[in-house]
């Protein structure tokens, strides 16, 4: 089991899970993190700590999240593992709780 970076972590990107990831698994990109489902330990560590509420174990994903693991796993191939704690967006709050925002996922 993994853990999966969901859709309200668009625009948001908040790094708070990064900084408590013993492993590592979560990769950057313009506008979103994802969580890299071989290297992902199943600790639960990172979904509590997410202001957006954007992770979740891929075992309590909505019919309509579960091609957020497929996405995931695709993503964390292409983009840079994280492993810092950054600023998020300067309107990561107006974005946090907004539904819909998969069309604006930047890759």
């Amino acid at each position: 089991m993994t853990f999966v970076v969901t859709e309200n972590c668009i625009k948001c990107k908040y790094t708070d899970c990064v900084e408590v990831c013993p492993v590592d698994c979560f990769h950057e990109g313009p506008n979103m993190l994802v969580i890299d489902p071989d290297e992902c330990i199943d600790c639960t560590l990172c979904e509590p700590e997410c202001p957006a509420e954007a992770i979740k174990s891929e075992d309590d994903l909505t019919e309509e999240e579960n091609h957020f693991l497929a996405l995931n796993a695709e993503l964390a191939k292409e983009w840079p593992v994280i492993n810092e704690m950054k600023d998020p967006p300067a309107d990561a709050e107006e974005w946090k709780g907004v539904a819909g925002k998969l069309q604006q996922l930047e890759r």
